[in-house]
């Protein structure tokens, strides 16, 4: 208490941070219940760490070393690793009961799982049932209180006696994740430990509480994983998911941290904003279990507030995804001192403070479960009972979704949706619906009569009316449009239960081939395909010669070739026939594609294979900008596409090195949302006109055309000043003109190269944006523009969707031997829109051929 006494005092007297003593070490009891006492036997955290909880920020290596111990010493606890990270850090899951409990624990664990099967919890008696409480800490990694506090609360569960926690610990299962951001937490950790001072410096200006980009809320790719809880791209929320539905818990706690001039916030948030798939009972448990967290606050003197702000609607968040799971979710926020002590409006906030808010909501959140423990059973048994009802009314009683020309796609969504516990099943023969086919072999049917109806629904439906128009995340993320696949909602005149054929037990990875040998003159194949990008790269890794089909062409078999198509000559290449087609076997396989042998080159109909329309291909020399001023959640998405999931060799260059980084050897530049003040407009210029490819996304598209690089033009939007309205109302109105995240229908030029790969003139983009593209004045350089109705779902304001009709999503301009493709829209959003990667690999690989005709016609028309 001494330290926070000192700070205190200087706070008060208005003293400069500077004449703050060196912080004194802040004891055990300043967090511990004082009522309770704890075993000699069990080694405290400075014991094993070497210094007291909250003095520094714990590393992950320290975090892990702690909780090793911990399983060790304590027959309370057990401890799995579930995962690893991108860096190769370990996930743990500690499990926390009594000995007891421990014996039996997969009995528990499977009785558990049975009270969310409706066809066997009736007969469980929830009076003789723990509850399953589990407890993630610091998702994103510069929010270190919740990993700090999880050391106390792994060493109260271990070492605390008496009856109480004899009785909780029978009564409760405990499962912490003491980190569910490893690579996030150790890059933030190095930076606050690395700039603290023996003397505390409290002054916001620190380089302590302002860490250098990416920092450390994000994973290793700079992706939010508490946005991955639906989409599942990440190794992370993969292995944590699969322990989630393992152990199905009734209550789920979400430790985060927000502004430091803040106080804290726990859930319920705003109730107009929950999603409405949720039951409202769960909204009443929710206000139930926060009279606990008022209650146990009250007592050591924090402030705090709930039902604010903050919402319950997007379920891919850590504290939303229960809530559709039959669980409750809880989010917890507390103030940041983004270091060890900073500065705020209530004072100096400490570090030590942050974390014994966590770890004393921590405890009210075991005693709420405890003493709940019987409603919190009897609402997930509901839960699953009442959604089986649900789907008994519903219309829809089944999805299907699949791809003839794209297998990988369809798979990769079946993947995730079994990943979710979702019943997956082929059809049992083709049918047809809406004009569109579905077979045993490319398609997949979710029927809704199983107990994640609700889940099925939130990943399905296409929702565009809503209680509100605010909303802390996105609004719509439909998972069929996300990937660009057929898919139709099946009702009880379109679908029976006998449709069903073989249940998806597990998944294999399509299949690919070379069709019809080896050739000694040359090989094709489509662009259709998902992996098809990785394909041609894999193939120039090794030095092979490539052409790309501009036009279409048939050959003596009747084979169709669209656009698009990759023409692989046998002479020429540096490696003999046989060789050739050994790699062409490989590459097959790997992605998923039909390699075709060719004998001739004399094609039927369309264009010959020796054809200038057959237009050869560069290696793509990629350079991403990163750094100041760069969004770092979109670059990361690209990174991630390009190096984690289609092997390429992305170099990133920092915006402050740009101007004199060596440039001339790439021929491909990434510029992901951001604003690019820092860079020289004049050497990216002439680094275009020499034959360049620059693809600009969303703000950098706006920057592009703000300083002249590409015939690129943005419409005005002008706020409202006519309306006179009441100051309360100012952030809800304007709140209401965000596009926080919506779907909306785009029409393709297929046979541009940027439309490469597609079948469909019709695409869904997703926007997260109110940049609105104006069509260019050149008839050839907009290859994708929204439509005249564009809104598939999601939320977006009437003047808003008046102000999209009929715009840009795509435009291509030339610049001396050079293009600019400017998006608006991210491609890559989450890695889970799978359905628009193609734009950006198309332009990737395809940006170099964009000319002629269009090129011209685009320098002619400014």
């Amino acid at each position: 208490m001494k330290n926070l006494r000192v700070l205190a005092v200087a706070a008060m007297l208005g003293l400069s941070p500077a004449v703050v003593a060196q912080q004194p070490e802040t004891p055990l009891s300043y967090y511990l219940p004082a009522e309770i006492s704890y075993n000699n036997n069990i080694p405290t955290p400075k014991d094993i760490l070497g210094y007291n909880v909250g003095e520094w920020h714990a590393s992950h290596d320290q975090l892990v070393m702690f909780m090793r111990q911990m399983a060790v010493v304590s027959d309370r606890i057990s401890m799995v690793e579930y995962g690893r990270t991108h860096e190769n850090r370990p996930l743990y899951l500690l499990t926390i009961t009594s000995p007891e409990n421990h014996q039996n624990i997969e009995q528990i664990k499977e009785q558990h799982r049975q009270l969310t099967d409706p066809e066997k919890s009736g007969s469980l008696r929830i009076n003789d049932m723990p509850a399953v409480v589990w407890m993630g800490y610091s998702v994103h990694g510069n929010e270190p209180s919740g990993s700090n506090a999880s050391l106390l609360a792994v060493y109260h569960l271990a070492a605390a006696q008496g009856p109480e926690i004899e009785k909780l610990l029978d009564e409760t299962i405990i499962l912490i994740d003491p980190s569910i951001n490893p690579d996030g937490m150790n890059r933030f950790a190095s930076w606050v430990n690395s700039h603290r001072s023996k003397n505390l410096v409290t002054d916001p200006n620190s380089a302590e509480f302002d860490e250098v980009w990416p920092r450390g809320r994000t994973n290793h790719y700079w992706f939010d994983l508490n946005r991955d809880w639906l989409p599942l791209q990440h190794p992370e929320s993969q292995g944590r998911l699969a322990k989630f539905h393992e152990w199905k818990p009734n209550v789920l706690t979400d430790h985060h941290e927000m502004g430091t001039n803040a106080t804290f916030f726990f859930q319920p948030g705003i109730p107009s904003r929950n999603n409405p798939l949720t039951p409202e009972s769960n909204f009443k448990l929710t206000q139930k279990i926060g009279t606990y967290h008022a209650k146990a606050l009250d007592k050591i003197g924090s402030f705090y507030y709930t039902e604010e702000s903050y919402d319950d609607f997007y379920y891919g968040k850590g504290s939303t995804y229960p809530d559709v799971n039959g669980a409750v979710g809880i989010l917890f926020e507390q103030a940041s001192s983004r270091g060890h002590a900073q500065e705020s409006v209530n004072g100096v906030l400490t570090f030590p403070f942050t974390i014994r808010n966590q770890f004393t909501t921590t405890l009210s959140t075991l005693e709420a479960a405890q003493a709940m423990r019987e409603e919190l059973l009897a609402h997930q048994r509901d839960f699953y009972k009442n959604a089986l009802d649900e789907a008994k009314k519903a219309k829809t009683k089944a999805y299907v979704f699949g791809s003839e020309m794209d297998k990988a796609r369809a798979y990769h969504l079946a993947e995730i949706i079994k990943q979710h516990q979702i019943e997956v099943y082929r059809p049992k023969e083709s049918f047809k619906i809406d004009n569109v086919t579905y077979t045993p072999e490319n398609a997949y049917i979710i029927p809704t009569g199983q107990p994640q109806h609700r889940l099925i629904e939130a990943m399905f439906e296409k929702r565009t009316t809503f209680q509100d128009s605010l909303f802390y995340d996105i609004s719509a993320w439909t998972f069929p449009l996300a990937f660009d696949l057929e898919h139709a909602a099946l009702s009880s005149r379109n679908f029976k239960s006998n449709q069903l054929g073989q249940k998806v037990d597990s998944l294999a990875f399509p299949a690919g081939e070379v069709v019809g040998g080896k050739s000694d003159y040359a090989y094709t194949f489509e662009w259709h395909g998902y992996y098809a990008p990785r394909a041609l790269n894999q193939l120039m890794d090794r030095g092979i010669n490539t052409r790309v089909a501009t036009d279409k062409f048939s050959t003596a078999d009747g084979k169709q070739y669209d656009y698009g198509t990759i023409l692989i000559p046998v002479a020429g290449q540096h490696i003999n026939a046989d060789e050739l087609h050994q790699v062409l076997q490989e590459v097959a396989q790997q992605n998923a594609l039909q390699v075709y042998a060719m004998n001739t080159g004399f094609t039927p109909q369309g264009i010959k294979l020796g054809s200038p329309m057959m237009r050869s291909l560069e290696q793509p020399n990629i350079m991403m900008l990163m750094g100041d001023g760069v969004n770092s959640y979109d670059a990361g998405e690209a990174w991630h596409l390009m190096d984690e999931r289609f092997g390429m060799r992305p170099v990133l260059i920092k915006t402050d090195d740009f101007n004199r980084a060596s440039i001339d050897k790439y021929n491909v530049l990434v510029m992901a949302e951001g604003s690019y003040s820092n860079i020289s407009k004049d050497k990216l210029r002439s680094w275009v006109q020499r034959g360049g490819t620059v693809i600009g996304m969303g703000g950098a598209a706006k920057w592009l055309a703000d300083n002249g690089i590409g015939n690129i033009t943005f419409k005005k939007v002008e706020p409202d000043t006519m309306a006179q309205k009441a100051y309360a109302e100012m952030a809800d109105s304007e709140g209401a003109q965000v596009i926080g995240g919506a779907i909306f229908e785009t029409k393709l030029d297929l046979t541009h190269p940027l439309a490469y790969g597609y079948t469909d003139e019709k695409l869904p983009i997703f926007r997260s944006n109110t940049l609105f593209m104006e069509r260019s004045k050149s008839p050839y350089a907009n290859p994708v523009m929204y439509t005249s109705e564009p809104l598939l779902a999601g939320y977006i304001s009437k003047p808003n969707l008046q102000r999209v009709k009929n715009t840009a999503a795509v435009d291509v301009s030339a610049v001396g031997a050079g293009k600019v493709i400017a998006m608006p829209d991210n491609p890559n959003f989450r890695a889970f829109w799978y359905g628009t990667n193609k734009l950006f690999l198309n332009s990737i690989f395809f940006g170099q051929i964009i000319s002629g005709n269009s090129a011209r016609a685009e320098e002619a028309a400014h």
